[in-house]
C-alpha cells in the first residue's frame, strides 16, 4: 500500500527533529567542560570503594618503604664508604 505524501512528510520531520536532538546531545556530551566533570565523578566514585582505598593504602605502604630501605642502604654505604677512607688514611 503506497503512503500518502503527507505521512512521508511528518515521518521526515520527526526523524531531523530526532536526529537534531541526537546531535545536540552528542555535542553536549563531547564539551570538554563535562568530559571533566564525567570523569571526576567516576575517580570520585571508584575511590569512595573501600577494595581500592585498601589497595591505594598498600601502595603507600610499599612506597613509603621502599623509600626507608633505599635511605637506609644509602647511608650504611656511606658509613661504609668513610670507614674504608679512614682505614686507608691510616696506612
Amino acid at each position: 500500500m503506497a503512503r500518502n505524501i503527507d505521512d512521508i512528510q511528518r515521518d521526515i520531520e520527526r526523524t531531523r527533529r530526532q536526529l537534531a536532538s541526537t546531535l545536540d546531545e552528542l555535542a553536549d556530551r563531547s564539551k570538554p567542560e563535562n568530559l571533566a566533570n564525567d570523569a571526576k565523578a567516576a575517580a570520585t566514585e571508584k575511590l569512595s570503594q573501600q577494595n581500592v582505598q585498601i589497595a591505594l593504602a598498600s601502595v603507600a605502604a610499599l612506597v613509603v618503604g621502599a623509600i626507608a630501605f633505599s635511605v637506609v642502604r644509602s647511608r650504611r654505604r656511606s658509613n661504609d664508604l668513610k670507614e674504608v677512607q679512614r682505614l686507608l688514611s691510616q696506612r
